[in-house]
């Protein structure tokens, strides 16, 4: 069955607001299906798929959009509604774009300039070749150019990831173990689980694999104290908790009020009783001061250019530049400095970011180890295995899509001198 006519012309409106990139795409795009109520599910769901082709084509799709008629944003709009649904679902074209877009299908893309077949911003590209040569930037950019499969992680407060396999078949979703992450499972499809039960009851979260590792790296154990330094809306802080077996104390702190709200009815089906949500108005307020030398194990899940979730935010390619990077290493370099002070002598502290730039990742870590004596690098490949994590790795924790099929990771782990 066709899809309305009126769904190019939505493409088309949304994709002009959105290109503006004055905001992430997932918000103008929700508030735009708000300002539509009438747009059904099927609708919204072939919408934004166009939009996303777009976001991770943009490149290729405005050299292709130079030939055919009419206006350059439809063009693009019917170029990304095509290559995800396919030309014959849209209804409402006219022959000229019917047969400008069959000509587009027959462009072979592997023909394509480099830089176009890469759909990465060029400083992007020429730092990501400078540092791993063109054919592995390829493959990564490729990678991240594909709509991410997603992951959940199972609450082993509430069940064990055989029952849920189990429990999810009956419904009938296909799920299996996450590679490395212990809790993990990874769905092909993207069901919408707010409905079924074992949402409901807090037995699952959406939670990336990379992201899980993260918090299975800062072996939390129970009856500690334990700090989430930067915890948004709260989907490590969960995973943290039930590692701890909701023992100890566990402080979720957070400059951001909104996303600590998130964090809250989450929190709720969790079943979590261990959990402080602490709002901070900045990286040195008291409320941490208080805290000095106490906590056991610190996570540092630094504000970055998110450029290793490109799988899911392609919008964070082209709303990133050199100058914002620039101002994210100070931030970085003050917040981990700060949380530090939090950390108990022979207790850990972990930085990790969802960059793929060493200048926000080894480069932090670097700078953060020739300023504070009184802490040592510990080892990756200790840490992995100390927690029975089968990856290699060397001194830092280094995960990328085309590699590990998550999103693209980087944590270091410090221990303070006791």
């Amino acid at each position: 069955m066709r899809l309305h006519p009126a769904v190019v012309g939505h493409t088309e409106e949304a994709l002009r607001e959105i290109l503006r990139f004055t905001g992430p795409a997932d918000v103008i795009l929700s508030r735009y299906f708000r300002e539509h109520p009438k747009l059904g599910p099927r609708e919204r769901g072939a919408i934004a798929e166009g939009i996303y082709a777009v976001l991770r084509n943009k490149l290729s799709y405005a050299s292709f959009a130079e030939s055919g008629h009419g206006p350059a944003m439809r063009r693009l709009a019917l170029l990304g509604l095509a290559d995800a649904l396919g030309a014959d679902a849209l209804g409402g074209l006219s022959n000229e774009e019917a047969d400008w877009l069959g000509r587009i299908a027959q462009i072979d893309r592997n023909s394509l300039p480099v830089t176009l077949r890469a759909n990465l911003p060029q400083w992007l590209f020429d730092r990501l070749v400078a540092r791993d040569g063109e054919a592995a930037t390829l493959q990564l950019a490729e990678a991240l150019n594909r709509a991410a499969p997603l992951d959940l992680r199972v609450n082993t407060l509430k069940a064990k990831r055989e029952e849920v396999i189990a429990e999810l078949a009956k419904a009938p979703i296909d799920a299996e173990p996450t590679p490395y992450a212990p809790y993990g499972l990874r769905l092909r499809k993207k069901p919408a689980l707010q409905n079924l039960p074992l949402f409901k009851d807090g037995a699952i979260e959406v939670q990336d694999e990379g992201s899980q590792l993260l918090a299975q790296i800062l072996g939390a154990k129970r009856g500690e104290m334990i700090a989430d330094f930067c915890a948004g809306a709260g989907g490590k802080t969960l995973a943290l908790g039930a590692m701890m077996r909701n023992t100890g104390r566990l402080y979720a702190f957070d400059v951001s009020d909104k996303r600590l709200a998130k964090l809250k009815p989450r929190l709720a089906r969790s079943g979590l009783s261990n959990v402080h949500p602490v709002a901070i108005a900045h990286e040195n307020d008291a409320k941490i001061k208080r805290l000095a030398a106490k906590i056991d194990r610190v996570l540092v899940d630094a504000p970055c250019s998110g450029l290793g979730t490109l799988r899911r935010n392609p919008d964070m390619k082209w709303r990133q530049t050199p100058e914002s990077v620039l101002e994210l290493n100070a931030k970085q370099e003050a917040i981990l400095s700060s949380a530090a002070r939090l950390v108990k002598p022979g207790g850990r502290l972990v930085y990790a970011t969802c960059s793929l730039l060493d200048e926000e990742n080894e480069a932090i870590a670097a700078q953060f180890l020739s300023t504070h004596a009184d802490f040592t690098l510990v080892p990756m490949k200790d840490v992995l295995a100390e927690q029975k994590v089968a990856l290699e790795m060397g001194d830092y924790l280094k995960l990328y899509p085309h590699v590990h099929q998550t999103d693209g990771f980087f944590a270091a782990v410090f221990e303070r001198r006791k």
